[in-house]
């Protein structure tokens, strides 16, 4: 890995697409006072469009933002482009074609959409568990920027789940079944009366994202190709009325056979590249245990420790090989907006980043 080089002179200016989202007013945020990156411009909806950050981000606690922040003026999507550095929240459908003029425009773009992200060229990275796939980028010659991607919101949490488990013991297979926060599902759908009181069954693609990503991230590099993970995973998703916070309850089967203290340990004691750097968002610890056998809720956990950290409890065993157990974390943060920006921040760290 490249040695980092932190002593910045002057922040690298960034951009948000989608700045009026759930992701992008978590993205807005996190940059107000970055002290790497800066926010110079912002980009919404033509609806938004010609609105002040602060008339517009009705996510964030009112006067929360710089003013100099707050006072960013939204810009329509066809707006050109100034900093460097473009964090996208675009909508899949949008994304695609979008972030790739980008990146053919020089920039580098860290994307939270799904349009790219089992694209072979494209690196689909969490920064602790797959450091290495961001040499994908040498992949990009079509480009004179750059693409890379941060996994879908239920993805993370799963594999910094199974990521400890999987280096220290080999993994045969996973089966997920997900709760998901309402904050995952965009404003519209967060609104609906359908999810009052109710459990909705089904979200469109997310079964397979959960899958084909997990097998990717886990999976191998050789050469400039991405060798998924040899693992049988299998998802069911489910939509539920939490604000923030996605449950993940894990079965699974072990290649060895092991007590449940060198689980915990696992876990406990997993780090990755954005620890071993310092970087600005890293959390530490990375994954919090839980021994109370009604941790971790999503309630409770997420509002009294780091979002960017991960919680696991319910640990049982149910064969020699065979273990469950739940996972929650912060989708908006973890699973989203601080997820990308962590990814930035390895990318400036390792030198994977032209600064203009």
């Amino acid at each position: 890995m490249t040695t980092p080089d932190t002593d910045y002179a002057e922040r690298l200016s960034a951009c948000v697409l989608g700045a009026t989202g759930a992701v992008g007013q978590r993205l807005v945020g996190l940059l107000a006072d970055h002290p790497w990156f800066e926010l110079r411009e912002v980009q919404a909806s033509l609806t938004s469009a010609g609105q002040s950050l602060a008339q517009a981000a009705d996510r964030l606690p009112p006067g929360s933002l710089p003013p100099e922040i707050a006072a960013l003026e939204l810009q329509p999507p066809t707006s050109a482009i100034e900093a460097p550095l473009v964090f996208s929240a675009l909508a899949a459908d949008i994304a695609r074609d979008t972030e790739e003029a980008l990146a053919r425009a020089g920039k580098t773009v860290v994307s939270c959409a799904s349009s790219w992200r089992m694209d072979p060229r494209v690196p689909l990275v969490v920064p602790e568990v797959n450091p290495e796939h961001l040499e994908l980028l040498e992949t990009q010659a079509d480009w004179s920027g750059a693409i890379a991607t941060n996994p879908n919101c239920s993805t993370i949490g799963l594999v910094l789940a199974l990521a400890p488990l999987k280096h220290a013991f080999g993994l045969e297979s996973v089966h997920v079944v997900s709760l998901q926060a309402l904050s995952g599902a965009g404003a519209a759908t967060a609104r609906s009366l359908d999810l009052l009181a109710n459990v909705v069954p089904h979200i469109a693609g997310e079964e397979a994202k959960l899958e084909s990503e997990t097998h990717k991230i886990l999976g191998h590099l050789v050469g400039q190709i991405v060798k998924p993970a040899d693992l049988a995973i299998s998802a069911q998703c489910n939509r539920v009325p939490v604000a923030d916070g996605h449950t993940l309850c894990v079965s699974l089967e072990l290649l060895e056979a092991v007590e449940a203290q060198e689980l915990i340990r696992a876990w406990r004691e997993y780090c990755g590249a954005p620890q071993e750097l310092e970087l600005p968002g890293a959390p530490d610890p990375v994954i919090l245990f839980h021994e109370d056998p009604d941790a971790p809720q999503p309630r409770r956990e997420l509002e009294s420790s780091d979002p960017m950290a991960i919680h696991i409890g319910r640990l049982r065993q149910t064969g020699p090989y065979n273990w469950q157990f739940t996972t929650l974390s912060h989708n908006t943060m973890r699973g989203a907006a601080g997820g990308s920006l962590l990814l930035a921040e390895l990318m400036l760290a390792t030198g994977r980043m032209a600064r203009s």
